[in-house]
């Protein structure tokens, strides 16, 4: 929660900022408990791992955005067709074996079957509740996968999955974490909101694939123009990050009832938002230690990764290409690469596209009516940009 609040934070105009914690307060806090509910099994070594990145505090930016945009949202114009729902389905019971490991009794009926209202008169339903739980869920899962194949030995300040419990086992926990996600999605029984959280779980392995592919690519000394080789990355940064952004966002929306106009405003600020924010995180790897970072620093170029800073740094150092294409393997390559990051305007170019995409962002949530959850969104992108982790 405390990370969650610093990012639309600012103790030099507190008078100005929008408190979340008096908006989404208790939902957030209520997050981690009810993901562990949802991801209860009868085998405790499984729970352990599943819930191995649960027991550190993110910054839960996911669910955030899916709760202030539900109440952004909720007093924004609505479809006709009034859907109607028995919010105590959403938590049927999973798990159908010799014992019910999750039941209905482990869910608080006075908060978790009803909206919460704020004087605003802003709601968040029980079903985009269970959301912003689902998308938590589902970018977790993709971190124990993504720290198998990138063989990261730390995440959030903790070791890593795989380096506690194996790659076998974290793979199995994030494809847990995925199966549970896609049992709760079916539970809010809304189909269009059910395709957009699979489109972005269909997205993230995509991404995956696009990075893995362009490896090969560099490996076997594929030619590629500059320009394409960077609308590629900024592709597979919308399947890697943008777009579990901009379809939970969207899904907010749209489970709120909101008209197709309002749900696509959601989602192109969730789009620029998402980009804005792996631009950023692509130039806190040449800016801050691994202690700020919660993960290790300088990781991407070590992996064979060419991210924008390098890709804008190739444009002022031809010399950059051989390197990029061997994917920084030989002795010297990576600090190098970080060498020619550092005298190019390669970090200054990536902070002036990210600036570009929160503008973009900031000028599409503010077409929904004004309240402090809009407050609070717009804000939250303009901190984005000054993060340090």
């Amino acid at each position: 929660m405390r990370e969650a609040q610093s990012l639309v934070q600012d103790d030099e105009d507190q008078d100005r900022i929008v408190d979340p914690a008096k908006l989404v307060g208790r939902d957030l806090l209520d997050l981690k408990g009810n993901i562990g509910k949802l991801l209860g099994s009868g085998h405790p070594f499984l729970n352990t791992v599943a819930k191995h990145y649960f027991s550190a505090d993110g910054k839960h930016i996911r669910p955030l955005l899916v709760l202030l945009t539900a109440q952004a949202t909720s007093i924004a114009p609505k479809d006709q067709k009034e859907p109607t729902i028995d919010y105590q389905s959403i938590d049927t019971p999973i798990s159908h074996g010799l014992k019910n490991i999750t039941s209905h009794d482990t869910f608080d009926r006075q908060t978790h079957y009803t909206p919460s209202i704020t004087r605003q008169g802003c709601t968040i339903l029980p079903t985009q509740r269970r959301l912003a739980e689902i998308s938590e869920m589902i970018h977790t899962a993709s971190l124990l996968h993504d720290d198998v194949i990138d063989a990261s030995l730390t995440r959030r300040n903790l070791p890593s999955a795989n380096a506690s419990f194996g790659n076998k086992m974290a793979v199995l926990a994030g494809d847990f974490l995925l199966a549970r996600a896609s049992l709760a999605l079916a539970r809010l029984r809304n189909a269009e909101c059910t395709e957009l959280m699979a489109t972005c779980i269909a997205n993230l392995v995509e991404g995956e694939f696009m990075q893995l592919k362009n490896t090969q690519d560099e490996r076997s000394g594929a030619q590629k123009p500059k320009m394409s080789t960077f609308d590629y990355y900024m592709e597979k940064t919308y399947m890697k990050t943008g777009s579990l952004i901009a379809q939970s966002c969207k899904a907010s929306a749209v489970l709120g009832n909101c008209t197709k106009e309002v749900a696509d405003i959601a989602y192109d600020f969730g789009r620029n938002l998402g980009l804005a924010f792996q631009l950023v995180d692509d130039m806190l790897d040449f800016t801050v230690t691994a202690a700020d970072l919660g993960k290790p620093a300088g990781a991407d170029l070590k992996l064979g990764l060419a991210t924008a800073p390098v890709l804008f740094a190739w444009e002022e150092f031809p010399e950059l290409e051989p390197l990029i294409k061997r994917k920084f393997a030989e002795e010297g390559d990576v600090e190098k690469a970080r060498n020619f990051v550092y005298q190019s305007d390669g970090l200054k170019k990536t902070m002036g596209l990210a600036e570009s995409h929160c503008k973009t962002a900031i000028e599409t949530i503010s077409r929904l009516p004004p309240s402090d959850a809009r407050a609070a969104l717009i804000q939250l992108t303009e901190k984005l940009l000054t993060r340090r982790h």
